[in-house]
Order: C-alpha cells, then sequence, then structure tokens
C-alpha cells in the first residue's frame, strides 16, 4: 500500500501540481481508499505541524532579511567585501562569494541573497568583462551558503521537527558554511587568473575601515544573533525577533533608506513568503505522520540496512537519496520528509542528531540550485532575466564542488561537531 502512496505523490508532482497540494492530495487519498481513519485528522495534524514555538523564528528572520535587503544593508556589505578581496584575480567574483557570506550570515535566507547580492553584483560583473553565464552561475550558488551559515532557517526547521538543539545546529554550521565558502572561492580565483578578468586597485586601509565602519551597523547582526544565544541572553526564537527589530531601527533611523509605506511592503512580502513555507511544513507534517502511522521509518530503516551495514555505507545511502530528493524538492519539504525517517537509523549506527542535521543542510543547499527545481534557479532567472537552461551550464562547476564538500562534511564529522563540542 505504501508503493501506491508513493506513486500518488510521484506522479503529482510530475504534473507540477503545488508542492503542498501534492502532499495533501496524496495523504487525503490514501487515507480514504485504505484506512478508517477520519479525514479531518489530516487538518489537526497540519496545524499540529506548525503549532510549534520554534517555527515563530521563521517569519521573523524573513522579515528581517527583507528588511535587510530593501533598507541599505546589502549594498554596504557588498562594498566592505569589495574593499576585502576585490583586488585579487577574480576579485570581483570572490567579493560576490564574501557578499553571499556575510548577507547570508545576517539574513538566513537564500532567495533573498540571490536578489539582494544578485542585484548589485550581477552588473558590475558584466561590466568587468566576466562571462553571464558564469555570472549567474557564481551568484545562484552561493547565495545558497545562507541555508548553511547561521542563522539558517533550515536549521530551525529541522531542529522543530526532531527536537534538536537549535543553537547547537547554528554553531555547527559556521565551519561547514566557511568551507562552502572557501571552495567557491578557490574556483573564482582559478578562474579569474585562467581568463584574465580584470582586478580592482588595491584599497588602502582608511578605504576598507571607512567600509567597514559603514557597514558595521548590518555586520553586527550575527554578533547579536550569536553572541546572544550563546551568552544565555535569548533563545533562538527571541534572537530572531532582536535581529528583525534591530534591522528596522537600523534601516530606518541609522541608514534612513526606508519609510514606513516601504516597511509596510516588505512586511506584505514576508508574510507571504511565510505563508509559503509554513503551508508546506503543515502538509509535510500530515505527510509524516502517515508515513509514520504506516510504520515507513522501520520499512526504510530494514531497506536501507539491507544496503549498507556500516556507518559509511548508511551515510553515502543517506547523501544520494538527499541529493536526488533536493534536485526535485525544496529544503524545508526534503527536511520534513526524510528527518524523521532517517533519525532512528542514524542513533543506530551512532550519528549525532547534530551532525545529521548538518547533513540535512548542506544538501539542501546544494539543492537549491540543483537542476531541473533548485528554488534559486527560478529566483535568479527573474533577476538576470535569463531562462533556466541558460543558467545551468555556468552553474554545473559549482554543483560539482558542492558535492564534494557535501561528502567532506558528510564523512568528516568533526567539521559539525568540533565548535559545539567546544562551546558545549
Amino acid at each position: 500500500m505504501i508503493s501506491i502512496l508513493l506513486f500518488i505523490l510521484i506522479f503529482l508532482i510530475l504534473l507540477s501540481v503545488p508542492l503542498y497540494i501534492a502532499f495533501m492530495a496524496a495523504t487525503l487519498i490514501f487515507m480514504y481508499a485504505f484506512t478508517a481513519i477520519p479525514l479531518d485528522v489530516v487538518v489537526q495534524r497540519v496545524f499540529s505541524g506548525i503549532d510549534k514555538f520554534p517555527l515563530l523564528a521563521v517569519p521573523l528572520f524573513i522579515l528581517g532579511a527583507n528588511v535587510m535587503r530593501s533598507g541599505g544593508l546589502s549594498k554596504r556589505i557588498i562594498n566592505l567585501a569589495r574593499s576585502l578581496v576585490g583586488h585579487l584575480p577574480g576579485g570581483l567574483s570572490l567579493a560576490t562569494v564574501v557578499s553571499c557570506m556575510l548577507f547570508g550570515a545576517v539574513s538566513g535566507s537564500s532567495p533573498a541573497t540571490v536578489v539582494a547580492v544578485g542585484s548589485i553584483m550581477l552588473p558590475a560583473l558584466q561590466e568587468s568583462r566576466y562571462p553571464r553565464k558564469f555570472a549567474v552561475g557564481l551568484i545562484t550558488s552561493s547565495a545558497a551558503l545562507a541555508a548553511i551559515i547561521p542563522p539558517s532557517i533550515g536549521m530551525i526547521v529541522y531542529g522543530t521537527v526532531v527536537g534538536a538543539s537549535v543553537s547547537k545546529l547554528f554553531i555547527a554550521g559556521i565551519i561547514p558554511g566557511v568551507l562552502f565558502g572557501l571552495a567557491f572561492m578557490a574556483y573564482a580565483y582559478h578562474y579569474g587568473r585562467k581568463h584574465g578578468l580584470m582586478s580592482a586597485e588595491r584599497s588602502t586601509l582608511r578605504q576598507t575601515l571607512a567600509a567597514a565602519r559603514e557597514a558595521g551597523w548590518a555586520l553586527g547582526i550575527p554578533v547579536l544573533i550569536l553572541g546572544g544565544i550563546y551568552g544565555g541572553i535569548f533563545t533562538p526564537t527571541e534572537a530572531a525577533a532582536v535581529a528583525a527589530v534591530y534591522a528596522i531601527l537600523v534601516t530606518m533611523l541609522v541608514y534612513r533608506e526606508m519609510s514606513m509605506k516601504q516597511l509596510l511592503d516588505v512586511s506584505v512580502e514576508s508574510a507571504v513568503s511565510t505563508a509559503q513555507i509554513m503551508i508546506l511544513i503543515g502538509a509535510a507534517s500530515a505527510l509524516s505522520w502517515l508515513l509514520t502511522m504506516q510504520q515507513v521509518p522501520l520499512l526504510v530503516g530494514e531497506a536501507l540496512t539491507a544496503l549498507a551495514d556500516s556507518k559509511a555505507g548508511i551515510l553515502l545511502v543517506f547523501t544520494i537519496i538527499l541529493i536526488v530528493a533536493g534536485m526535485f524538492l525544496d529544503p524545508t519539504s526534503v527536511t520534513m520528509i526524510f528527518a524523521p525517517l532517517f533519525m532512528p537509523l542514524a542513533l543506530k549506527f551512532g550519528i549525532d542528531p547534530i551532525h545529521l542535521g548538518l547533513i540535512i543542510v548542506v544538501n539542501g543547499a546544494l539543492g537549491m540550485f540543483t537542476p531541473p527545481f533548485g528554488f534559486n534557479l527560478f529566483v535568479a532567472s527573474g533577476v538576470a532575466n535569463m531562462p533556466i537552461n541558460r543558467i545551468v551550464p555556468g552553474l554545473m562547476p559549482f554543483v560539482w564542488i558542492s558535492v564534494l564538500i557535501v561528502l567532506v562534511v558528510t564523512y568528516v564529522s568533526w567539521l559539525s561537531m568540533a565548535l559545539v563540542d567546544l562551546l558545549h
């Protein structure tokens, strides 16, 4: 019977039915045809899936990210990145990666990073003779670093689903996020040298300090969030509220680049984005509940154990499943479906739940720009006014680099756990 449920779900996805409708329809059809459970239970499971306090951080981080994008923080972060690395071979592409890392550290939103950094850096890259395909591929992939570097919405969702510490997940994401960024920068540097792409003049110390001073208010956000969490001042959810209020105050009172009308528009935009995420979480929660009721985690565990009977083998199976799923599903859906399925098996093989969370998160970040349905692809297509099939060739080197780094993060647990063990 489970095969029928999966057939219905895959069939609906292939028909391009919105994911939340596919999840709900598959759940309702299966329950109506093969169980005696009242269908109104599905509504209860949807609301219980989103009625969780840690998820309150999601709309707050989304609001903060959109305020930062619209209120002048992104361009100041980009100016700082250019002053730091813009003089190196391929310096503008290096600055793009650094900008995405910095903006990701203050926003936690990958799509917002595509828009914020891409709208400024794409014209600059083209003016400096960077091929358009490379430039769009660079921005599309580098923006996904926001899903790894804390604060990360994906980590909040994972922590909520499995009951893991969000603060530990945040700190665990620092080293893998930096590793991804360095790998992308290494390729960008190589590409710049190979193609003789021009670099800007080296910024003077005074210019760098001025750029840092201008960006200081923006860079205060990750310090405020992580410092507050690990200083015991507030929880991750409270940190999201503090970050949102801080961003609003800075953009309206310090930089004065956002009016009340703009704030209202940004708030409406954030509400729409929040609704899209929450309805996915609710629908995926109902599907996940049904899978649990049908003992699918147990069946999946037995099947995967038959495929691999060692920790190394099971990690490889996890990774393959997550990469393939990420090509078709958004990271929230992947987390909601696979985290509960993988957790019992991870515990059986001695995989720490925090490490498993980072494995799922980094694969989710890869899925954000993996063809054919990576969400960043659609956002970048709009920003660059470029069809997705033309974006993909410039994106593929970053996909292969990311697959390599995903494997490193998967098999070298120290990268995820070192700071967690140090601070806890």
